[in-house]
């Protein structure tokens, strides 16, 4: 074999080369990139408080919601009053709060609270921090479409210190919207009532109590 061949060759079986560890770094980088985009997928990552004022002070937590929205889902108000009430106790760190059944007492024996100014109503509780959720919307379906689920919750989270020079405005303020199902054309034959009522009110209860404390949140939560 002359020298021009053996040249030949050697550059051939180099550019072979080439093209083998060529491939192979795309498929490593696709590997990595793909394992990239599945843990962002499943993964999850740390939001802070948005309010940091509840460590170190007593606070309860009130939910109202107008005639219409209350006859149409009996106990809404009381549900979420509890459970929001109760999520916050559990994860807010030092600081004293009503329980739940107590509160829920005295709301119920004073069914005048939601029109007093929310200073009083912070006194009439004994709280420093009054967190009042006022649910503005909740429907399950558009208007004149009952087949179809198109759940839908609107409500404002205000946050007043009764120990603060200014005790009836709000020192936070937040505005929640919350859909349900996540696509659209579900039918009421192929999600059960009680699993969007159920669903609504569980994404509602960590939006509004998430603001009170750090937590963990999956990257892609679709609410």
């Amino acid at each position: 074999m002359n020298t021009r061949s053996i040249i030949r060759r050697i550059i051939q079986a180099s550019l072979a080369l080439l093209v083998v560890s060529s491939l192979q770094g795309c498929i490593i980088g696709a590997a990595i990139g793909g394992m990239a985009e599945s843990a962002k997928r499943t993964g999850s990552h740390e939001v802070e408080a948005e309010y940091n004022g509840i460590a170190g002070h007593s606070f309860t937590v009130v939910v109202s919601a107008n005639r219409l929205i209350e006859g149409n889902n009996p106990g809404l108000s009381a549900r979420l009053t509890q459970r929001i009430n109760d999520r916050i106790i559990q994860n807010a760190g030092p600081s004293f709060a009503i329980p739940s059944q107590d509160l829920l007492t005295v709301l119920y024996n004073t069914p005048q609270w939601i029109a007093m100014p929310r200073g009083e109503v912070a006194e009439m509780l004994g709280v420093e921090r009054l967190i009042v959720l006022e649910v503005i919307e909740y429907s399950l379906h558009e208007p004149g479409n009952q087949y179809v689920w198109d759940g839908s919750v609107s409500a404002m989270l205000s946050v007043y210190e009764s120990d603060s020079g200014f005790p009836d405005d709000p020192t936070f303020e937040k505005a929640l919207r919350i859909k349900f199902p996540d696509s659209t054309g579900f039918m009421r034959n192929e999600l059960p009532e009680t699993a969007v009522t159920t669903e609504l009110s569980n994404r509602l209860v960590n939006r509004a109590s998430w603001l009170f404390y750090t937590h963990e949140e999956s990257n892609i939560i679709p609410y």
